[in-house]
């Protein structure tokens, strides 16, 4: 069965990968052991740029590089949304019978790559792309895409789950599920050290 995969990456990163020694992971790799009879025509990776911080100023280059080494792999695609970076006041806990207090506080949201997640995979299966979709994530965000391709265009709609438990909102309305579990995530890393047009680079020290 033709089969694309769609990758919400930041549920993944930290549904199964954060804090793992797994992060340099090949998605197509992971995706053919989890679905052995299938045919993974295309995987599509939704993520955005992560910028420097004071207590982590190589995490973009670390990012680039991880981008460098899905772009090694013909059938991976990128999606790029961005971040939004505001001052909003928020409440301070307090002990209780205390008045309330704020601060204001910097915060960050990703934003984009639901959204363009579920473009993908509602277009994909209106122009027959795909005979079955799997989606990496487990975001009740994409329910509504995903009982659209089911119900209306007909296609099976499967999750691979990079959290602990599933949705609760999701399960109802998928054809299947299975977890990602570590022994994959071991067995689907790229090598330590790529080669692309660009030359030859490695893994981050860190991961």
């Amino acid at each position: 069965m033709r089969t694309f995969v769609y990758v919400d990456g930041f549920n993944l990163y930290y549904g199964a990968l954060r804090n793992t020694p797994y992060r340099w992971l090949n998605l197509h790799a992971l995706c053919q052991l989890l679905l052995p009879r299938n045919t993974i025509v295309q995987v599509k990776y939704f993520t955005a740029l992560v910028s420097a911080r004071p207590t982590d100023v190589d995490q973009p280059v670390r990012q680039q590089l991880y981008l460098r080494a899905l772009s090694t792999v013909p059938n991976i695609s990128v999606h790029l949304g961005h971040f939004l970076t505001h001052e909003v006041w928020m409440p301070v806990a307090v002990a209780p019978g205390q008045p309330q207090r704020y601060e204001k506080v910097i915060k960050t949201e990703e934003k984009g790559s639901d959204v363009n997640l579920a473009t993908h995979l509602l277009h994909d299966a209106h122009m027959k792309k795909y005979d079955v979709a799997v989606v990496i994530s487990n975001d009740s965000d994409l329910l509504e895409p995903i009982k659209i391709v089911r119900q209306e265009l007909k296609k099976p709609v499967g999750v691979l789950n990079p959290h602990r438990h599933p949705s609760r909102a999701i399960l109802p309305h998928i054809d299947f599920i299975k977890q990602i579990r570590q022994g994959a995530l071991q067995a689907a890393q790229f090598p330590p050290t790529l080669t692309d047009a660009h030359g030859t680079f490695t893994k981050p020290a860190t991961w």
